[in-house]
């Protein structure tokens, strides 16, 4: 089994790397911020629910093979830009008015939380850091290495998902200021559709 000591590590690299700017951590914020702190917990849900995928699919293996195969890596790649493009293009869309309550409607929540699912599931380079971070962990001594990933990526999931909840209450909060400002809605539905479309193009023109 895993050491205490070993553990422990693990989960500050893991919050340490979860804290970093990156795709899942801006979309959490733009959607707490816009939407309210039931919009960024609805998606950080769901983005923690992709990596249950990631976490299988490294300790089965199967993250080996997509690492292997330049095709599957770029249709899922290239996939996932497409979503994200989407996503800009939704935020263009909305309307001039932020949520003042901060609550969502549960249709509303629920396709948030299918978003963060695709968005996790759609980059394929999440499964790749996880094939390359989870085994730096394993203690080849105590042998059922899948079990380990398994159990670091369950690890992870967690500390994510209370990182995750604690930015969305924070970014909640910082939104409902924000939103006393008449007209300002605009700005942040630009600002998020330029942050998704940024994040896509990324994906999309970045070598694995």
């Amino acid at each position: 089994m895993i050491e205490p000591a070993q553990l422990l590590y693990f989960i500050a690299a893991s919050v340490a790397l979860t804290l970093l700017p990156g795709p899942d951590i801006l979309f959490v914020l733009t959607q707490s911020i816009s939407r309210g702190k039931k919009a960024g917990m609805a998606t950080a849900g769901g983005l923690c629910t992709g990596l249950l995928f990631h976490t299988t699919a490294a300790a089965l293996g199967v993250s080996a093979i997509l690492y292997n195969s330049a095709l599957a890596f770029s249709i899922l790649k290239y996939a996932g830009a497409i979503y994200l493009l989407y996503l800009a293009y939704k935020s263009l869309k909305e309307d001039d008015r932020f949520i003042s309550s901060g609550v969502e409607g549960e249709k509303d929540l629920s396709l948030l939380y299918r978003r963060g699912i695709f968005m996790n599931l759609l980059n394929p380079k999440v499964s790749l850091f996880f094939l390359a971070f989870l085994p730096q962990f394993v203690n080849l001594d105590a042998g059922n290495i899948p079990y380990q990933m398994i159990f670091l990526g369950m690890v992870f999931l967690i500390q994510a998902l209370v990182v995750f909840f604690m930015v969305s209450m924070f970014a909640g909060y910082i939104g409902v200021k924000i939103m006393e400002r008449p007209g300002v809605g605009r700005y942040v539905n630009w600002a998020k559709a330029g942050i998704f479309s940024f994040i896509g193009l990324e994906l999309a023109i970045s070598g694995r």
